[in-house]
């Protein structure tokens, strides 16, 4: 797993560069933060003697597409009740959440360790890493992050997930502060 703040900051970026200012407001910026970081509690599984390889083990279902969009259907219908919304402002904050939720596996899938990401579980349970892995993967545990190799895990999330999202937040605001023609 990427660190939980790497997911979390993507989320906050999904959540700045949506068209929609609704995905701004507190609720929903938590609410896909959240779900940035809800597939990583597959790591009970452990505790259930399930094994890492399993399907239901870590990077298993909970980081596949069918889990992300499950898990978003789970704030947006909680959020958007509440919310006098047409289709079309519904469906654009679903597929954040939704975006949100998958940016979890799609993040695991850029680091150098583990057995891969199970993108198409239940339907199929390979796992899969992308092409580029420019992330160093993290240990499972707080102490060993305070090592070396916690540092190199920072430093790569800083380069590879923080300055990305910084840029295209700042790109965001810039755009919406411009006059429309």
């Amino acid at each position: 797993m990427s660190t939980f703040v790497a997911h979390a900051v993507t989320a906050y970026a999904l959540t700045r560069v949506h068209p929609d200012a609704l995905a701004r407001r507190r609720p929903v910026v938590l609410a896909a933060m959240a779900c940035a970081m809800g597939p990583d509690l597959d790591v009970i599984a452990f505790a259930f003697g399930i094994p890492y390889e399993h399907v239901l083990g870590h990077r298993g279902l909970t980081h596949s597409l069918v889990f992300a969009a499950l898990l978003a259907l789970v704030p947006a219908g909680s959020l958007l009740r509440r919310e006098a919304l047409g289709w079309l402002r519904r469906t654009g904050l679903f597929l954040l959440l939704f975006l949100a939720t998958a940016s979890h596996g799609a993040i695991d899938a850029l680091t150098d360790g583990g057995l891969g990401i199970a993108f198409f579980a239940p339907f199929d349970t390979a796992r899969y890493f992308l092409p580029w892995q420019p992330l160093t993967v993290p240990p499972i545990g707080i102490r060993p992050m305070f090592s070396d190799w916690g540092l190199a895990v920072v430093t790569s999330e800083l380069l590879y997930v923080g300055i990305p999202s910084i840029v295209l937040i700042a790109a965001a605001a810039t755009r919406r502060r411009m006059p429309r023609q």
